[in-house]
């Protein structure tokens, strides 16, 4: 039977299609809330990088009542780097809000998302959202996501229910000319067409674990969806890992969801999300079942990471200034407690001393545990990104992904010359709307490092690229490297104007005036393809002669900016980028000439 009381849907859309935003009417419309509750914009983007960068890294859930029902609403991550988040959530619903934005239409991760929901048994409903932009084409988009549904074999994809919206004026409708009312008609639509839980408390409990999260008071709590019987505070449950090992353990609290937080509860039946505590030993995809008759529930499958990275310990001569946790050891754990929550991630022991190979979905992906490591204070160092190869039938293969870039027409030329020269294929060609023409790419996954930023540079700023993982192909030939070389400090002490102004003649400065730098720290990017070992703390000898002009103001431009991506784009093989809590410093492996010399590194 189905529980008619309870309807668990995910929302799940490409990146910045306004799934927030739209959860943020969805609460402040529900009646259920006091206006203090909810302050600001993105109301479920808690995490502070999420706030900074504007995107969801974590999928939440909340939920809503609604005329006596109970709407469990899972909010999803919306870039292709945290499928993993979205992948294993997604068996904690019965539906499936399918946000398009009403200008963009689908987007690589509408495509990928909806993959995995139809794969799930999913009843999907389609938002067509942002119909408030003065450029929309509901109708259109409406189309273009009903055909891709029936290209992904969506069954009776003509008949599935859609809606128009607007998240952030807070309306939702059935007319595509619509520009006011409220988002009411969106909830009835959930509650018409999602099913509600299919149930059986009378059978032995079956919960599959798909989340973890930890707290300083009760430890690790397990979040999840009871697909049979029912969970109670004490109980004693089986714990079913991978390895088929059944362990013995004891749920000390049951919670579900409510509103914005949870609430314990004394019993929690077939249907319902949970979080649990007191199972210390638990992981994501572990089953927790009854002790007299335990069945395990199928694990959730993960598609594999893409990319690697060498993380190691900050070896220069400023480590341990700015952080706390600075050794192997203290690396080591970090990454292990990181494992416990993050299932697209992978660690393993490096070939080098104290040093580990992490491998994500892509450079977003191990960017956004690296800020989250800084930030809580460990310093450290990390090699150029690699992506993962494998051998099939004794020939090398490599990730392929499909790239779609938004471009304005006078700039196709220069975009189309780029990605080719990074062994980009081709596929498609077509006028967008406005002046912006719309360019698709099949590239290896090695094609995309670097690659924004120069479609940034060669666009103006106007490029909008996007990308997701299509497949494993034949090895191809070798891509485009930094064409420049780099300035490298010979000796350790603080940049002065005078030496950048004669080293700002042949080359870009990566540092200002009075910074601290170090032997074998890269100061600026040369004109030419070597790298140049240069003296950036000299100072100007003074004399009792004073001639006319010789005495000017120096005048330096602003040194280059890098972010934290662009940072780990732009090293090569031999080449680490050394980040603490409050700096981020290129440098070379071997700081000192001699080591370079004997120990050359080729990428």
């Amino acid at each position: 039977m189905r529980r008619t009381d309870i309807r668990n849907i995910a929302i799940i859309a490409h990146v910045d299609h306004g799934k927030t935003t739209l959860v943020d009417s969805l609460l402040r419309q529900g009646g259920q809330f006091r206006e203090s509750q909810l302050i600001g914009d993105c109301i479920l983007d808690s995490n502070d990088l999420e706030r900074e960068r504007g995107i969801t890294i974590l999928s939440k859930n909340i939920a809503i009542p609604y005329k006596g029902i109970k709407i469990n609403v899972i909010d999803t991550p919306g870039h292709a780097d945290f499928g993993g988040e979205v992948e294993r959530v997604l068996r904690l619903a019965d539906g499936a809000l399918i946000l398009v934005d009403a200008f963009e239409g689908p987007r690589p991760q509408t495509r990928f998302v909806l993959t995995k929901a139809l794969e799930v048994g999913l009843r999907p409903i389609i938002v067509i959202n942002k119909i408030d932009r003065p450029d929309c084409r509901p109708d259109d988009v409406l189309l273009e996501t009903v055909h891709l549904m029936e290209e992904l074999g969506a069954e009776d994809s003509l008949e599935i229910p859609y809606i128009y919206a607007s998240g952030r004026a807070g309306f939702a409708s059935h007319d595509s000319e619509a520009r006011e009312g409220n988002i009411l008609p969106l909830l009835d639509l959930i509650l018409e067409h999602v099913p509600g839980p299919v149930a059986n408390v009378e059978a032995p409990l079956q919960m599959a674990v798909t989340s973890i999260q930890w707290s300083e008071f009760v430890g690790r709590i397990c979040i999840g969806r009871v697909t049979n019987g029912v969970v109670r505070p004490g109980m004693n449950v089986a714990l079913m890992k991978a390895d088929g090992v059944v362990v013995k353990s004891s749920v000390e609290g049951v919670e579900i969801f409510d509103k914005l937080g949870r609430v314990k509860t004394d019993e929690a039946g077939a249907g319902d999300i949970v979080a649990l505590t007191g199972l210390a030993n638990a992981e994501i995809g572990d089953t927790i079942a009854s002790v007299e008759n335990p069945v395990a529930l199928p694990r959730t499958s993960v598609d594999e990471p893409t990319l690697s990275m060498v993380f190691t310990i900050n070896s220069s001569p400023f480590s341990g200034k700015s952080g706390k946790f600075l050794t192997s050891r203290h690396l080591r754990d970090r990454l292990q407690r990181e494992l416990e929550s993050n299932v697209a991630l992978r660690v393993e022991e490096a070939d080098a001393k104290e040093a580990f190979k992490v491998s994500g979905r892509g450079l977003l992906h191990l960017s956004i545990l690296i800020e989250t490591m800084r930030r809580e204070g460990y310093e450290l160092s990390v090699g150029k990104p690699e992506v993962i190869r494998r051998q099939v039938d004794g020939k090398w293969q490599e990730p392929f992904e499909i790239l779609e870039i938004e471009v304005p027409s006078t700039d196709v030329g220069t975009v189309i010359e780029i990605v080719s020269a990074r062994k980009g294929q081709l596929q498609e060609l077509k006028a967008g709307t406005g002046t912006h023409s719309h360019v698709q790419f099949l590239i290896p996954a090695r094609g995309l490092i670097g690659l924004r930023t120069r479609l940034l540079n060669a666009s103006k700023g106007e490029a909008v690229m996007n990308h997701r993982f299509e497949c494993y192909a034949e090895l191809e030939g070798e891509i485009p490297r930094r064409k420049n070389g780099v300035l490298i400090s010979q000796i350790q002490g603080k940049a002065t104007a005078y030496a950048l102004w004669k080293l700002s003649e042949r080359a870009d400065l990566l540092i200002a005036p009075g910074t601290d730098v170090y032997e074998g720290m890269i100061v600026g990017e040369n004109s030419r393809d070597n790298d140049l070992v240069v003296n950036p703390v000299r100072e100007k000898k003074l004399t009792n002669v004073r001639a006319s002009g010789s005495d000017d103001n120096i005048v330096l431009e602003p040194p280059r900016a890098m972010s934290l991506e662009m940072a780990l784009e732009y090293i090569e093989a031999d080449e680490y980028l050394e980040i603490t809590p409050d700096s981020l410093r290129l440098r070379k492996i071997w700081l000192k000439e001699t080591d370079r010399k004997r120990n050359p590194i080729r990428g």
